[in-house]
């Protein structure tokens, strides 16, 4: 059963979504607060966080900068009440997976979960034990481990599976559709920008100059792709 903890400061939210949440057969674990979260985190040892941006404390940006710190996988997808692009950027780049904003329709929460749970499922099914390498980088299926000249590069579980995509298609242009079709899901709901702040996240990682890419190309009017 997988297992979601719940990131909310106000407690009407927080115990309508956990009970949502339970109808859907999901096990429900909550916080109330950023630093809770961490703690909960690191006993309980959830599958997906549900965490809001504005928390007493330290706010979830920086938890999930924290989350992601830890030595496991784990799914994460902001909560905001701001509606705006440059919160849910923010998000994106402080390494969560997907973001939904409030105020949002039960269903729409419980398919957003759902998507981010196959990809998590997907990315354990694809740990055959072999290992892809390209030049200077190295693929581990079986540890889910993504190195660069012999030294790990962090991945989130959604870099990891956009990684795997141009890996094993290095050489073809992918589109932005194609890539959102294979890594989110041919029902993903949200916005097709993810696509291109996870791209945008993987250069800074792994290129030497992300403005000025030497492996994930952009193709015009097309989409992205791997050279190397």
């Amino acid at each position: 059963m997988t297992k979601i903890l719940i990131v909310e400061d106000e407690e009407t939210i927080r115990k309508f979504e956990k009970v949502n949440l339970e109808m859907e057969g999901f096990q429900v674990v909550e916080a109330a607060s950023g630093e809770e979260g961490l703690e909960i985190a690191r006993k309980e040892n959830p599958d997906i966080v549900l965490l809001d941006v504005m928390l007493p404390g330290i706010d979830g940006f920086q938890v999930c900068r924290q989350l992601r710190s830890m030595e496991r996988e784990i799914g994460i997808i902001m909560v905001t009440a701001k509606n705006q692009d440059i919160d849910k950027i923010e998000g994106l780049e402080a390494g969560s997976d997907d973001y939904i904003s409030k105020p949002f329709n039960p269903r729409e929460l419980t398919l957003r979960i759902k998507s981010l749970e196959r990809r998590l499922n997907k990315n354990q099914e694809l740990s055959d034990g072999k290992q892809i390498e390209v030049g200077k980088f190295k693929l581990d299926k079986a540890s889910r481990k993504f190195y660069k000249d012999n030294v790990e590069i962090d991945l989130t579980p959604t870099e990891y599976s956009v990684m795997v995509l141009f890996l094993e298609n290095q050489g073809e242009a992918i589109s932005r559709d194609e890539i959102l079709d294979a890594v989110w899901g041919e029902d993903f709901i949200g916005d097709s920008k993810i696509v291109d702040v996870n791209i945008r996240r993987l250069r800074t990682k792994i290129e030497a100059d992300s403005s000025k890419p030497d492996y994930i190309k952009t193709v015009w009017g097309v989409g992205y792709i791997w050279e190397s």
